[in-house]
């Protein structure tokens, strides 16, 4: 039996598109919403001001403070309210995180060449100490070779049928056309391009998972604005049946860890590698080869039997202390700090690399225009057009001087020792 699909917002029958349109449109004025819909309750029965001019946000303070809620930091460093439209609405206050420097690091990518200082934005004690001991490895050792191997960014609606022969005939149809996608992508900006196009036939349902190219951005909100153009452009132009669909239905794996990702690239794919000496180990980690190459083999026969996502110690550590100082959005740390990592060891030096299959950053939109982020991404010489593939390959070195670290501090015996004298705050 036909399941009868309720069309609501991304899914439309052919025939009604115009006055779904007029319905989406509705639904995602994100601004009429802020500037007009009803006031949210708190859970103190109060309701929360809309706007975003100084007196709305005023009163919204107000409504904290008179529950008796100090929020004197909150209020300490405020953006004007009309730098961060766009970014955040209702916007009350500021919430500060301290801002660290490691390095320098010696790099030498394609990109990024040369050494550079690294923002660490971060709460957690020692980790700055950690990340510049790391560095200081890295750099001693001649600097590590970055690379960025892939990048796109991904957006799969999924298409539903009667019956399998009309999925059949639908994905063909994809196929032969898929020229045509790409040229009439290319008309939505002038910064977004169609890769490609997978085809996933599950049953009577074709998820279509287009990569786009998205420059400098990290592109999510432009793939989605030119998947949304593309798919009414198939449901105009295909000849056949098309009972519904949706924008995303979910194998683009937006904000969540999967293996396609890993697999197939989601952002960037970038790897970072060095060579150290037994002198250098001693002389910085106070360990050894032998030492690394055993703890890196016990913790990914470790990773494989918790079925982990990566055999490496803590990308998260790097990429959230850098997205967060550099404007990233930090969700994205669920499938970014994917890493997997490669050691090999020799009487007299060790390798090691840390490639990060999925690795969404980008140097302009989103919070890369703030300003102290864009402070941050000066510091790194990535501000701007032209950024985001230097920035992939900081991410992908700094993330290399944190496994680094942690190996040593574990196998020399001063991991917990160092976060017990650093990494603790005492009433």
């Amino acid at each position: 039996m036909v399941s009868r699909l309720k069309k609501v917002s991304l899914g439309i029958h052919a025939g009604r598109a115009g006055r779904s349109l007029r319905k989406i449109a509705k639904a995602l004025d994100m601004e009429r919403m802020v500037s007009e819909g009803s006031p949210e309750e708190d859970l103190s029965g109060g309701v929360i001001p809309r706007g975003d001019d100084i007196a709305a946000l005023q009163q919204r303070q107000k409504l904290l403070e008179s529950q008796g809620i100090d929020i004197t930091w909150m209020k300490k460093e405020m953006y004007p309210s009309e730098l961060v439209k766009g970014n955040i609405e209702n916007y009350t206050g500021t919430a500060m995180i301290p801002i660290g420097l490691a390095g320098p690091v010696r790099i030498n990518g394609e990109h990024a060449r040369g050494s550079f200082i690294i923002p660490i934005a971060t709460t957690e004690g020692t980790l700055v100490a950690s990340y510049n001991r790391g560095m200081k490895v890295i750099t001693e050792s001649g600097g590590c070779v970055t690379r960025v191997w892939n990048q796109g960014m991904q957006r799969a609606p999924v298409f539903h049928f009667a019956n399998l022969v009309e999925a059949a005939g639908f994905s063909e149809w994809i196929r032969s056309n898929r020229e045509e996608l790409g040229k009439f992508t290319a008309t939505t900006s002038g910064r977004v391009t169609l890769k490609d196009v997978e085809i996933h036939n599950i049953g009577r349902n074709v998820y279509l998972r287009f990569t786009f190219n998205t420059g400098d951005a990290a592109g999510q909100n432009m793939a989605n604005k030119a998947a949304f153009v593309v798919c009414k452009y198939i449901e105009k132009t295909y000849p056949g049946k098309i009972q519904g669909y949706w924008l995303e239905g979910n194998i683009a794996t937006d904000k969540k860890y999967s293996k396609l990702n890993v697999l197939s690239t989601r952002g960037k794919r970038v790897s970072a590698e060095v060579e150290i000496s037994r002198e250098t180990l001693k002389k910085v980690l106070r360990t050894s080869p032998e030492s690394l190459l055993s703890i890196y083999t016990d913790g990914t026969l470790g990773s494989f039997y918790a079925g982990s996502n990566t055999n490496g110690a803590h990308a998260a550590n790097a990429l959230a202390a850098l997205f967060i100082a550099c404007g990233q959005d930090v969700a994205n740390i669920a499938e970014s700090s994917t890493s997997l990592v490669d050691l090999r060891a020799s009487p007299d030096k060790v390798y090691v690399s840390v490639t990060l299959p999925s690795l969404i950053v980008g140097t302009m939109g989103g919070g890369t225009g703030l300003p102290t982020q864009r402070e941050c991404l000066d510091i790194l010489g990535c501000k701007g057009t032209g950024g985001a593939l230097k920035f992939a390959e900081i991410c992908a070195a700094t993330v290399l001087a944190g496994e680094l670290s942690l190996a040593g501090a574990i196998t020399a015996e001063e991991w917990a020792e160092a976060h017990e004298k650093m990494g603790r705050n005492r009433e």
